[in-house]
């Protein structure tokens, strides 16, 4: 009878872990407002300065970005909505272990895996990428710090992953192929590489096009969801896309993206390949979806609804696409590729019914 009694009390229900997740949403607000308030930095900004030195293609400016997103997700009442599409018993408290594999290409780009792991009130076992390795953990303390009954539930390693009952892990096309050794007698999810395009008409706004810069330009290209190509109608004009784009020549100070700017020109100068170049962006026609940092590719269409169609079908390899046809599916509006919401899952895959379904067996 004690041990009932105990473990009555120890169970976390679901309106406890909404409530520590805005509350840390609420504290993040905070922390990013007093940036630069007083004379001696804080342990937040402490640790904005100890990512950036780690990984340089953190700046100061994406980790804002970053966490400001992060605070978009951890809103009381988007949490409410979120978990209001899913069956109640998906977030009984229990001992589930899910081990995460994050990647490190773009800040905290884990924190809906971390998220839907602790929603749903299973045990997170996070394996953290060595480029972001600082950020994650730092939320964590805070959420322990809120409610110690956390303390067993969010767990970090360095070391192989053992101990779990499902997985989630994202990679490279290569290191998906060690996922699947590992890990494919257990239920998995296993991300692979994914890269995002903008379909245009010719019918956008100048703004329209401004803002899929922010689709192309943040985080130096580097996310999945970054558009890494253009579907455009037949004699698009590619100098007015430059032209609209440089309010983010911005880049040219990132030592790591410039490099790789010239050096990408340096091949395409070399092997006398055609291109378009504003000084640092370099356009180039070609078929494929991946593009080298600071390089976009782009094709042409003749046929608009023969290419959407082909888009619906063929999509496997897409993260999102960025346009305003809402015959596309899942399109994303422009400018808002690195800003998905709680229910924009990565891959199309729904997390939450994975584990929710999963647990439930």
């Amino acid at each position: 009878m004690q041990w009932l009694i105990n473990f009555s009390f120890n169970m976390i229900k679901l309106k406890d872990r909404i409530s520590v997740a805005s509350s840390l949403g609420e504290q993040l607000r905070i922390w990013l407002n007093e940036i630069g308030k007083y004379d001696e930095p804080t342990d937040f900004e402490n640790l904005l300065l100890k990512a950036e030195q780690y990984n340089p293609w953190f700046t100061q400016e994406y980790l804002k970005f970053s966490f400001e997103n992060v605070i978009t997700m951890l809103n009381e009442e988007a949490l409410t909505e979120w978990v209001a599409n899913y069956p109640e018993l998906y977030f009984a408290d229990s001992d589930f272990r899910v081990g995460v594999i994050m990647a490190g290409n773009i800040p905290l780009v884990g924190f809906h895996d971390f998220l839907s792991v602790f929603i749903t009130g299973n045990v997170f076992i996070g394996k953290l990428s060595s480029q972001d390795k600082f950020l994650l953990p730092f939320l964590a303390d805070y959420i322990i710090k809120e409610d110690n009954r956390f303390a067993s539930k969010i767990i970090f390693t360095e070391n192989f992953l053992k101990n779990f009952d499902a997985v989630i892990a994202t990679g490279s096309n290569n290191t998906s192929r060690y996922f699947d050794y590992y890990f494919g007698k257990y239920p998995n999810i296993i991300r692979k590489n994914r890269n995002s395009v903008a379909f245009l008409t010719g019918d956008e706004s100048k703004e329209d096009i401004e803002n899929l810069g922010k689709d192309i330009f943040y985080y130096f290209g580097l996310g999945c969801r970054n558009v890494s190509k253009l579907l455009l109608p037949e004699d698009y004009s590619i100098p007015k896309l430059l032209d609209n784009w440089q309010s983010f020549d911005f880049v040219t100070q990132h030592t790591k993206y410039f490099n790789n700017y010239e050096y990408n020109r340096s091949l395409l100068l070399i092997n006398k390949e055609p291109h378009f170049d504003n000084g640092f962006l370099i356009l180039r026609e070609d078929d494929s979806l991946v593009s080298p940092v600071s390089v976009l590719n782009y094709e042409f269409y003749s046929d608009k609804d023969a290419r959407i169609r082909r888009l619906n079908i063929y999509n496997d390899q897409i993260q999102c696409i960025v346009s305003n046809e809402n015959v596309i599916k899942n399109a994303v509006a422009f400018g808002k590729s690195q800003s998905p919401t709680l229910m924009q899952y990565a891959d199309n895959v729904d997390v939450i019914n994975f584990l929710g379904e999963q647990k439930n067996n």
